[in-house]
């Protein structure tokens, strides 16, 4: 298990529709999502990586999410969902799904709320998986993607940090087991059904 990528990003603009069945115009929406691997170690504090913005704090970001970790291991599914939907093929670099830190080897399967990851000097901790809204389907560019990710369950994860420190692409992952009394499968398992009627 390691880090393949760390990635930040500013706040910058996303361009989306607020519903696909609705004649609404393209609204521009302030988003985090643009993340960019960067070289060497970077500092991460109880709010998240340096360099890195959220633009709704609400939703992404503080305390229990300040990082977004995603396995590379799934970057396979979206390119092909891309080019189903698209119709073209685009490559997706790390840092496409808006995570922070690109992982190998780590996947929701393996996780429970409560776990903790000491990658470089950093301990972390499993807080929930991700719930993807509307903006993920613009930044992934088509309307069905927030679904699909539920509907797949790979959803990335996110962490609290437990002691600040640096952490850099290629650096080895430890798991250490929490309680284990919810798994991040059973809560995107409990989202699924509950959202079932939104979804489908």
């Amino acid at each position: 298990m390691k880090v393949i990528s760390v990635n930040v990003g500013a706040i910058g603009d996303l361009f989306v529709r607020p519903s696909e069945h609705m004649k609404e115009p393209v609204r521009r929406i302030a988003t985090g999502m643009h993340k960019r691997p960067v070289g060497g170690a970077v500092r991460v504090n109880r709010l998240g990586l340096d360099g890195d913005e959220q633009a709704d704090p609400t939703v992404h970001g503080g305390i229990n999410k300040a990082v977004y970790a995603y396995p590379s291991e799934h970057y396979g599914f979206w390119i092909a969902q891309r080019l189903a939907a698209l119709k073209r093929e685009e490559p997706l670099p790390p840092g496409a799904m808006g995570e922070n830190l690109t992982l190998q080897g780590l996947l929701e399967k393996d996780l429970w709320i409560g776990d903790r990851l000491r990658i470089g000097t950093v301990l972390l901790e499993v807080t929930e998986p991700r719930q993807p809204c509307f903006k993920f389907n613009a930044k992934m560019g088509f309307s069905h993607a927030a679904k699909m990710m539920v509907q797949a369950g790979n959803s990335g994860f996110y962490l609290r940090v437990i002691e600040p420190g640096a952490i850099a692409a290629g650096d080895a992952i430890v798991l250490s087991a929490g309680p284990r009394e919810t798994s991040i499968v059973q809560i995107n398992e409990r989202r699924l059904k509950g959202r079932q009627r939104d979804l489908f």
